[in-house]
């Protein structure tokens, strides 16, 4: 008899679902204003600045995978889902080249940010070309209408995420007003989740599912979200910057209340952690004080937290009538996302 085959490895799939998005992709892009085209292919990774061609390390491609697995789910051919893939694609560097300025993070991908390489306006100008460049995607497709509905609901629950991070920033550490972890939790799936529900969404609906499995596929992507946002707070604290492209510590650098934070203050052995939040100099000690906290708190919290949600993710896509190959590789690439620390 012979073996079953091995179900493909996560970077298998991704890589499968970007040869796949990237040639619309980059024609997409083509279409823009050359200036606004050029930071776009540098944000990609594909040029330096000046236009000259480069292989600098680009993103995961998530959110374009779950598009083109989305179509597939639905019983049809993963090209289906390439307008939804490569809209998502825009969206998600568009948001990323805005995050970057209201974040003040000089480098992306161990590269200068966009904002850094050709300046703040002109990279919020290439931000703003490349939403309405994922619209325009969306809009000439068939069901273009609902697309688009899908994409601007995700959109504002995005903005209303980004929007909770940043005040986030200027509440207190303890007492009352303090940022809860089901505040957190609802940031994180607006942040994060919405973009990634959408992906899912978005593909199927391109692949001509039904309500039952756009709604499965959408939620599913949200639970994925704020597993993937609870991970990338772990990575932002204890992370190889060899890996992650970023300085290790960096959100307790900038005092950010991301879910180890908040589970270590909630704690006893948290009480001393407001005074070292913040502080360049102090950052190996708060990241110290958070691991010590131990148990319901700090790292293990945050790790325990997003096992809840990849449980739940799991569950909506084994219940939804989904065509089992896709199914398979959405399951190895959600296991892969959250498994990068857990």
């Amino acid at each position: 008899m012979t073996a079953p085959l091995a179900p493909p490895a996560a970077p298998e799939v991704l890589a499968r679902c970007a040869a796949l998005v990237r040639p619309a992709l980059r024609e997409a892009v083509e279409r823009l204003h050359p200036w606004t085209a050029e930071m776009a292919a540098y944000s990609f990774g594909w040029c330096e600045v000046g236009g000259a061609p480069a292989t600098a390390p680009g993103g995961k491609g998530v959110r374009q995978a779950l598009a083109v697995l989305g179509a597939r789910a639905a019983g049809a051919d993963g090209r289906a889902g390439i307008p939804a893939a490569v809209a998502v694609e825009l969206v998600h560097t568009f948001s990323l080249l805005h995050d970057d300025i209201m974040d003040g993070d000089a480098t992306r991908r161990r590269r200068p940010a966009v904002w850094k390489a050709y300046g703040t306006g002109p990279a919020v100008l290439a931000g703003d070309a490349l939403f309405a460049l994922a619209v325009e995607t969306l809009a000439a497709v068939p069901h273009g209408t609902r697309a688009v509905r899908l994409l601007s609901a995700a959109l504002t629950d995005l903005v209303r995420g980004q929007a909770d991070d940043l005040l986030f920033t200027g509440r207190p550490h303890t007492g009352p007003d303090r940022v809860t972890a089901e505040e957190y939790r609802a940031m994180a799936e607006a942040k994060t989740g919405a973009l990634l529900g959408c992906a899912c969404a978005l593909g199927a609906l391109l692949g001509g599912a039904d309500e039952e499995v756009t709604g499965a596929l959408e939620r599913a992507g949200r639970h994925l979200g704020i597993a993937f946002q609870l991970v990338d707070d772990v990575l932002g604290i204890w992370g190889d910057p060899a890996v992650t492209g970023k300085p290790a510590g960096g959100d307790l650098r900038e005092g950010k209340k991301t879910y180890p934070v908040l589970a270590a203050l909630a704690s006893p052995a948290g009480r001393a952690l407001p005074g070292l939040l913040g502080s360049p100099e102090r950052v190996r000690e708060a990241a110290a004080l958070i691991e010590a906290a131990g148990g319901r708190a700090g790292r293990a919290a945050a790790l325990a937290e997003a096992r809840v949600h990849t449980a739940a993710a799991r569950t909506l896509l084994a219940r939804a009538p989904l065509a089992a190959g896709a199914a398979a590789d959405l399951l190895t690439l959600l296991d892969h996302l959250v498994g990068r620390e857990l």
